[in-house]
């Protein structure tokens, strides 16, 4: 699936009450205009979460499959993942949706948010993988629900965020309608999130939100006030993707860090600047949960606990 173009984007933005002022500024029409950029009192605050994800390899289920874990002395579940944060002195966890077992019940989520508390960890947020860029229909109509099956899910814990995704149009879905479409399913979904305290957070992961500019005249356009950004630090893939991320940090209700960025449109990686980042946050006066995501190749076990201090000194 192709992202979508610049050129592309600025003509469906001017069909979808977006306005392009010109081929690097984007702004929202006064109609679309839903959120501004958050303006928290005091300091910048953050507090160290570790996402699920960076154990991926090791999880017993990924989305709703069963797999064998090769190596059962590293054998990951949500429980050993809680106590893992414990113990490693992160104040939160994220817990990714993936990994659950499809048979999971509100009383086993139960006993994993009282497992977390008494392991004094907080539930920072849980992450769905859905694709709000279908075209309406059964399989769009699925994907709403998803996402508001795991809202009900993040209630249950505690988890007071959930990653979303915008998604990319499958092949032959109009660009303009697959835009609209996303809208209107964010809008719906953030209306049912809203209504259990919880904020939905709109990742900067390709597709429709490419760009800096279409992730945030997407999040501008839809009208609820509980939708923000999940800053991704290392999935902007421009020239300079520190840039980018200075652009949206002032729109972040959550933050995934990783180790890694990525360069260009062949997605060069080098190592992340952690120390730029913590400036970048702070800049922007963050408050929140920052998450560790951790995607690099060395294994997580050995490689984690080096990131997550390297990560606490870059947010000192």
């Amino acid at each position: 699936m192709k992202n979508i173009s610049r050129r592309s984007f600025l003509r469906l933005s001017a069909g979808s009450g977006l306005l392009a002022a010109s081929a690097g500024s984007f702004i929202a029409t006064p109609a679309a205009l839903a959120i501004e950029p958050i303006q928290r009192a005091g300091k910048p605050r953050f507090l160290l979460s570790l996402a699920a994800y960076g154990f991926r390899e090791y999880f017993e289920w990924m989305r709703g499959k069963q797999k064998t874990i090769a190596d059962a002395g590293k054998k990951m579940d949500m429980f050993k993942f809680v106590d893992y944060c414990a113990d490693h002195g992160c104040e939160g966890a994220e817990l990714t949706s993936y990994f659950f077992d499809p048979a999971t019940t509100t009383d086993d989520l139960l006993k994993l948010r009282r497992h977390a508390f008494l392991r004094g960890v907080m539930i920072s947020g849980s992450a769905v993988g859905n694709n709000f860029a279908r075209p309406k229909g059964k399989e769009l109509d699925d994907e709403i629900a998803d996402v508001k099956k795991w809202i009900d899910q993040a209630s249950v814990l505690g988890a007071p965020h959930i990653r979303v995704f915008a998604g990319a149009p499958p092949k032959g879905t109009d660009e303009a309608v697959a835009l609209k479409n996303c809208i209107a399913a964010l809008e719906e979904c953030c209306d049912y999130a809203g209504k259990k305290g919880i904020y939905l957070g709109m990742e900067n992961h390709g597709g429709i939100v490419t760009l800096p500019e279409q992730l945030l005249s997407l999040v501008k356009a839809v009208q609820s006030p509980w939708l923000g950004i999940n800053l991704d630090t290392g999935n902007f893939r421009t020239d300079d993707p520190y840039r980018d991320l200075i652009k949206c940090a002032p729109y972040a209700v959550n933050v995934q860090v990783k180790v890694e960025i990525q360069k260009g449109p062949k997605a060069e990686k080098e190592e992340a600047d952690l120390k730029r980042v913590g400036k970048i946050l702070r800049d922007a006066n963050y408050q929140g949960f920052v998450a560790l995501e951790y995607e690099a190749k060395p294994d997580p076990y050995e490689a984690i606990p080096k990131h997550l201090e390297e990560l606490r000194v870059a947010l000192a």
